[in-house]
């Protein structure tokens, strides 16, 4: 099993959630075949992944929304505000209730202003705050 899961992911998933709906029918199956510390994983991946993918988008909108504040006359700053709109549409989509007390706001923003250039066409940017100025809810607000 180990060198399915190993080589051949897609294989090894597809072998595994047949063997796991036989399982669930109450058809015999082999039960030593079940990968059960792998389905385990794997099972934890998902949630991992959809909680970066979240955290991802949700700092990915706070960068363009800083990048329209602190270049308000360049002429990407539309683009910028409309981008991270709808980004914050893809976070909200993606959202789950559970995700909230793993989403450290706070950090993400500092994420977003550290990938802040220090330039733009040669101009510094007008000041941004140095802490989160939105919430959590306001983000995932329809705009």
């Amino acid at each position: 099993m180990d060198s399915l899961y190993e080589s051949d992911i897609l294989a090894w998933s597809e072998q595994q959630a047949w063997l796991l709906r036989d399982h669930a029918a109450g058809r015999e199956t082999n039960d030593a075949e079940i990968d059960w510390p792998n389905i385990v994983e794997e099972i934890e991946s998902v949630g991992r992944e959809q909680l970066h993918a979240v955290e991802s988008l949700l700092t990915q909108a706070m960068l363009h929304l800083l990048k329209a504040e602190a270049w308000p006359l360049v002429r990407d700053a539309p683009s910028w505000r409309a981008e991270a709109i709808r980004v914050r549409a893809d976070a909200r989509r993606r959202f789950a209730p559970s995700m909230r007390q793993k989403i450290d706001l706070a950090g993400l923003y500092a994420d977003a202003l550290h990938a802040l250039p220090e330039k733009l066409d040669d101009q510094a940017p007008l000041p941004v705050p140095e802490v989160c100025p939105v919430t959590l809810d306001e983000l995932l607000a329809v705009p």
